[in-house]
């Protein structure tokens, strides 16, 4: 009897029976407690000196009582972070799928740099004259940058994709503002397929938000453009290539007529990983487009640290970029600060955040684009295409595609249709593809389609670990059609926490540990 691996099921080993332990582990899978529960007030890993007598300050804000924060031992924390860090699914782990996030693979060669002294240790209050090296490779990096775009000027400052969203957004704002029309320009139009932070950011600086309905096959229409537009218009926030993974066939056109109505071309980059060394953005007529260096340049992703999202800007947008930026004055670049020290003809918008970027990011996605080339980094497009594409052809005879008729980009988008009648849904399916070792693709987006299972391999992957991940979706594909709906609807079945109730949890989050009451003694 051959097991899903292709081996020989080992005497005494069953598909669904497993033998309970007296711990809860599973060999190396371990049980870990919330530290809470394994932690206590009195135990600390570190000696900590008694305070010398001090008369506090905060009056009525100042601690009642107890924190109840749990102490560990030095031991007890390293292990308890370790057996967390066993739990988690990344890019190192294997294969990322996880559709228009672009999971790269973070080279060891780029965190090297970022640790360099000199870049690691920078401190942003430190005197320009003794980080001359920090601003020269800021400098490389927005010369990439623009090079790569066919655009300007760039603000390094955007620390995340919805900041740069914001940043050229506001840069846009400016301009119209310059312009004498900041009471009338006030609408931006969102295709439907757009990301979710498109209209939030508009919104956020006082936009109102109309929108771009899709046409059949997932592209934007110039001629639904055009019946919007008017001197009400301020922007169009369009994605390309879009959320649907397909490259939009009329944004030239798009652009001509927003420009013709005096309006914007804010383009999203969050895909600017499928045609980097293939399409300048420039040259597309985008007025501003925020690159997210994780997706694109492969720093590391999320995880709500540091990130970096700069926005390029047209010739129309360039005076209004945010301080601080380095300006080159004989030969010397500057770090302009304020407004007040902006050269003539500037005219910056403001300043979005303390300091200039994350330096880490700079020099992370700097020695990509070194140790790539030009070269490279079309390479590095044409293989993520390539890549989806492989993945579209290995399962489109089983997985339905609502937009077949156009190419896939840089990720390949299926819908529920094949699921009908079932049993399964999109998210059964992806929680079962927990239990194949995959973390899941991601689900019902974008909202344009009906059970959304959008996958993005990257240029990473060989076609080893892509024939694997395509062979094991048929096998799950081929099982939600024959009927074995345990497999899906009780899925996952190997991960340490079980199917969640994502309703209640939503609905009904519990933000703070509280102590579990007594349990009562049996009668």
């Amino acid at each position: 009897m051959l097991n899903r691996q292709g081996r020989p099921t080992q005497a005494g080993e069953t598909a669904h029976e497993e033998r309970a332990t007296f711990t809860g582990n599973k060999a190396l899978q371990q049980i870990e407690p919330l530290i809470f529960e394994i932690g206590h007030g009195e135990v600390t890993g570190v000696d900590i000196d008694k305070p010398v007598p001090y008369k506090s300050r905060l009056g009525k804000h100042a601690r009642q009582g107890e924190i109840g924060l749990p102490g560990l031992s030095e031991p007890e924390a390293m292990r308890h972070y370790v057996r967390l860090s066993q739990k988690n699914y990344g890019i190192d782990t294997g294969l990322f799928p996880l559709g228009s996030c672009t999971m790269k693979h973070n080279a060891r060669l780029n965190e090297k740099m970022a640790r360099l002294p000199g870049f690691s240790d920078v401190h942003p209050l430190q005197p320009l004259s003794t980080v001359p090296g920090a601003l020269e490779l800021m400098l490389e990096l927005a010369r990439y940058l623009m090079t790569l775009t066919g655009m300007p000027a760039v603000a390094l400052s955007p620390k995340a994709g919805a900041h740069g969203e914001a940043c050229g957004m506001m840069a846009i704002k400016a301009a119209i503002a310059a312009k004498g029309e900041g009471a009338t320009r006030n609408v931006v139009l969102v295709p439907e397929s757009a990301h979710g932070t498109n209209p939030a950011t508009a919104a956020l600086i006082g936009f109102s938000v109309k929108s771009v309905p899709a046409r059949p096959d997932g592209t934007v229409a110039v001629e639904d453009v055009k019946a919007l537009l008017g001197p009400d218009i301020a922007a169009i926030m369009l994605t390309n290539p879009n959320t649907c993974g397909i490259f939009e066939p009329q944004i030239v056109e798009i652009a001509a007529a927003m420009h013709e109505a005096g309006a914007y071309f804010y383009c999203d980059g969050a895909n600017f990983n499928a045609i980097v060394g293939k399409a300048r953005p420039g040259d597309l007529g985008v007025d501003a487009m925020h690159i997210n260096l994780h997706k694109t340049f492969s720093t590391p992703h999320g995880g709500g640290g540091p990130g970096a999202g700069p926005v390029v800007l047209s010739e129309r947008l360039a005076p209004f970029a945010p301080v601080p930026f380095i300006h080159v004055e004989n030969d010397k670049p500057h770090l302009v600060e304020t407004r007040e020290e902006a050269p003539a003809g500037n005219k910056p918008f403001g300043r979005m955040t303390a300091f200039h970027g994350q330096m880490g990011m700079y020099v992370r996605a700097l020695a990509y684009m070194l140790s790539h080339g030009s070269d490279g980094m079309r390479q590095a497009s044409e293989d993520a295409v390539l890549n989806a594409n492989y993945i579209r052809a290995g399962l489109s005879d089983l997985m339905s595609l609502p937009f077949p008729d156009h190419p896939s980009m840089h990720e390949v988008l299926f819908d529920d249709e094949w699921l009908k009648g079932t049993g399964v849904s999109t998210l059964d399916f992806a929680k079962a593809m927990i239990d194949e070792g995959y973390h899941p693709m991601t689900v019902y987006f974008p909202l344009v389609v009906h059970g959304a299972m959008l996958i993005e391999p990257t240029e990473s992957e060989s076609k080893a670990s892509l024939d694997l991940f395509i062979a094991t979706l048929r096998d799950l594909a081929m099982a939600a059609k024959g009927n074995d709906k345990e497999r899906f609807t009780a899925a996952p079945h190997h991960a340490p926490i079980r199917r969640l109730d994502e309703t209640r949890a939503a609905r009904q989050p519990v933000l703070k540990w509280q102590k579990p009451a007594p349990a009562k003694a049996a009668e």
